[in-house]
């Protein structure tokens, strides 16, 4: 109330003021330019110079109006931004597709600015930016994207992890990923994303931990999914066998874990036995492992598996092999069998049946750990030159394309 009084005041001061000056003179104003000539007061002249620029400031305000509301006003300028922006998604599409980056970049940067809907458009253009290596733009283009339609966060949050997978950011497109599948957790494009995401990075033990999810939501099909299910764990097994432990930490304790942790369903398969044996022998536990195998032999004959148990020393060799040599009734010719036999052997010092086993094994399938077992051997016996032939052949095996075979002798009695 006031200031309304206070400014009223003011602006009768300045009428008063005004009229004391008009009334004290009118004053002269001359204008000439050739022929032209303009005479009036001062005043007149004064309020001539204030409407011309109160039409301006009006006129400027119309203008201003006008080009807002072009839609009606002109709409021949409309059609043709439509137009140029149509043009320019067209041409930003081809050029994406033939990998012409910054030609598609530019045309589709300035369809994404003239269009309703630029989503599209932005995506495109992120993803030449990417591969021109101009990542902080590739990552600005998607927040414009965003920005202009918010509604498509789940696709555009997905194109920038693919966008940073691709560029090897993978601790980045693992933080994306899991943020978005904290709001939608069943995604499935997510998901299948992330899986192979953990695949790259060779992170088992998290996708060990996602596989529950990927079979719940289907997002793979099902031998597929049983084959990466074995696959991660087989891995897992193996990671855990490998990693260094601290001096005074258990050696076997990260293996029997993730072991423990597998499926029960899985703890059956051959692949996995194997895995989680293998590791049991490089961590010391030979004898642990020994007694998983031929637990597992007993289940399920799996030459896998019998192989490996030639390596491992168990408790009992003399049991261990009396236990591998029942095997051999049903399965005479198995080159596989009878290397692990003649490897017992060697182990139990019966170096005639070690011998036997051993040639016999090379007579149904040529194998580079045959030679090699059978050359230790002869060199042990004193048979240098053969040793150092066997050696040879051991060698050229290793390069060899597809092992021999070769037509199956019987077995001689030790």
């Amino acid at each position: 109330m006031k200031r309304t009084v206070l400014v009223s005041v003011l602006i009768l001061l300045g009428l008063g003021f005004l009229g004391w000056a008009i009334a004290q003179s009118t004053g002269y104003v001359l204008i000439t330019y050739g022929r032209f000539r303009y005479e009036s007061s001062f005043w007149v002249f004064l309020a001539f110079i204030l409407c011309l620029w109160l039409l301006a400031v009006l006129l400027r305000t119309v203008l201003v109006g006008l080009h807002a509301s072009g839609v009606w006003i002109n709409p021949w300028s409309r059609r043709r931004r439509a137009q140029r922006a149509e043009r320019a998604a067209r041409l930003g599409t081809r050029e994406l597709a033939e990998g012409q980056w910054s030609a598609a970049l530019d045309h589709l940067r300035l369809a994404a600015e003239h269009d309703r809907e630029p989503l599209v458009h932005y995506l495109g253009a992120a993803r030449a930016a990417s591969e021109l290596g101009r990542h902080d733009e590739s990552d600005e283009l998607l927040r414009k994207a965003e920005a202009r339609e918010p509604q498509s966060a789940v696709v555009i949050a997905l194109a920038q992890a693919q966008l940073q997978i691709d560029r090897n950011q993978y601790d980045a497109a693992r933080a994306t990923l899991l943020r978005l599948l904290e709001h939608y957790p069943r995604h499935g494009y997510a998901l299948t994303l992330l899986q192979q995401l953990y695949v790259q990075l060779e992170d088992w033990t998290a996708l060990c931990a996602l596989l529950p999810e990927l079979r719940k939501q289907r997002v793979l099909p099902a031998e597929r999914l049983e084959a990466l299910e074995r696959l991660a764990w087989i891995a897992a097994l193996e990671q855990a066998a490998d990693q260094p432990v601290a001096p005074e930490a258990d050696p076997i304790a990260r293996l029997d874990d993730r072991w423990q942790a597998a499926p029960s369903g899985l703890r059956n398969d051959p692949a996995l036995v194997a895995a989680y044996a293998q590791g049991l022998h490089r961590r010391g536990a030979s004898a642990r492992a020994e007694e998983l195998l031929s637990a597992a032999l007993k289940r399920q004959y799996d030459e896998r598996l019998v192989e490996l148990y030639g390596v491992v020393e168990g408790r009992d060799p003399a049991r261990q092999l009396a236990l591998a040599e029942g095997w051999l009734k049903a399965r005479p010719e198995s080159p596989v069998l009878l290397l692990a036999l003649g490897r017992l052997s060697m182990r139990n010092q019966l170096w005639g049946k070690a011998r036997d086993y051993l040639e016999a094994s090379l007579r149904f399938e040529q194998k580079p750990q045959t030679c090699a077992e059978l050359a230790a051997l002869l060199a042990q016996l004193g048979e240098s030159e053969r040793s150092n032939r066997l050696y040879q052949e051991g060698f050229g095996l290793l390069s060899a394309p597809t092992p021999v075979q070769s037509h199956p002798v019987p077995l001689r009695q030790a």
